[in-house]
């Protein structure tokens, strides 16, 4: 492993995270708002976010414990719930990539390193788009900006959070008959493993792993085995929602609460989209919305340790 030395790679403890770091996509999909954003869409825009922020601390009163719950937020809308959370020694994280685009690129450039000083948070999120059967020469390119901050993360004791989708490649589909749900069953548990290794090989160094929900638990524990192996046996892996059903974000959380490994989620859309826009439409009031964001993130930490302390005994 490329990593500084005495630095305590990983994070195996339990990890709820509400992310809202949704920025273009959730700025045309609940606004209708398409960039360059006025002042004040952009005003529209933060002051939701207060609001899922407002329904995370809610939750913290209402039976998730702090010491394992956190947010993930971006810094173009989230600003002041960054400041507020490093104020409240909440675990919080903070994307660093630019949204809107395939290619992992970093929002700031070279001046990643003074944002993320700013702020000071738990972990720093990337979100990268990589099929190890896609594009050769962007995936090089984008293995090689998330070395550099992998390299700039760990140098600073700092922890990285990476987030891996796996779109399916046309042929790959295809060979699925066009099912995605056959792609996500089929190729995309050995396609997430080979991304880990070679992004290991390369010296990208997450300390967590957010991966999209896997159906089956022996596909669970061979991704766990992938990103502990070569002496990783602290990092660790979270599920995410991906803006799936209710159903489906159940059966995920509860098949990765079984495994060792799998210490928690970050489910997001799932949580809060539907309140946030019945309160943009005016059919529900800013309270109401709070609350029910509050209820399904303390409804997830429920099931998620229901599931793994089931699995114990």
């Amino acid at each position: 492993m490329n990593v500084t030395a005495n630095f305590d790679l990983g994070y195996d403890k339990p990890l709820y995270i509400l992310p809202f770091d949704h920025r273009h996509s959730y700025g045309a999909e609940v606004f209708g708002y398409h960039e360059p954003m006025t002042t004040a869409q952009i005003a529209d825009v933060a002051a939701s976010k207060q609001v899922i922020y407002e329904g995370f601390k809610l939750a913290l009163t209402k039976g998730v414990p702090v010491a394992d719950a956190g947010i993930l937020v971006d810094e173009e809308f989230g600003t002041e719930i960054l400041r507020d959370a490093a104020e409240h020694h909440y675990i919080f994280a903070m994307s660093c990539e630019k949204s809107g685009q395939h290619e992992f690129d970093l929002q700031y450039g070279d001046e990643f390193a003074l944002h993320i000083a700013e702020f000071n948070p738990t972990f720093v999120k990337v979100l990268v788009r990589c099929n190890p059967e896609g594009d050769q020469e962007m995936n090089a390119r984008q293995t090689e900006r998330l070395k550099r901050l992998s390299d700039y993360l760990h140098s600073d004791r700092r922890r990285l959070m990476f987030e891996l989708l796996v779109p399916p490649e046309p042929d790959q589909l295809a060979s699925v008959g066009g099912d995605a749900h056959r792609f996500d069953l089929e190729l995309r548990p050995n396609l997430v493993i080979q991304v880990i290794e070679q992004m290991q090989a390369a010296g990208v160094e997450p300390d967590i792993w957010k991966i999209e929900g896997l159906d089956l638990r022996s596909d669970c524990e061979r991704v766990v085995a992938a990103v502990r192996q070569g002496g990783r046996d602290k990092v660790c892996c979270i599920v995410l929602g991906r803006g799936e059903n209710e159903a489906k974000v159940i059966e995920w959380l509860q098949t990765a609460a079984t495994v060792p490994g799998f210490t928690g989620f970050a489910v997001g859309r799932s949580t809060f989209l539907q309140p946030i826009v019945q309160l943009r439409q005016g059919t529900i009031t800013r309270e109401t919305a709070i609350q029910q964001i509050a209820d399904r993130y303390l409804e997830w930490v429920r099931l998620f340790e229901q599931a793994r302390t089931a699995s114990a005994t």
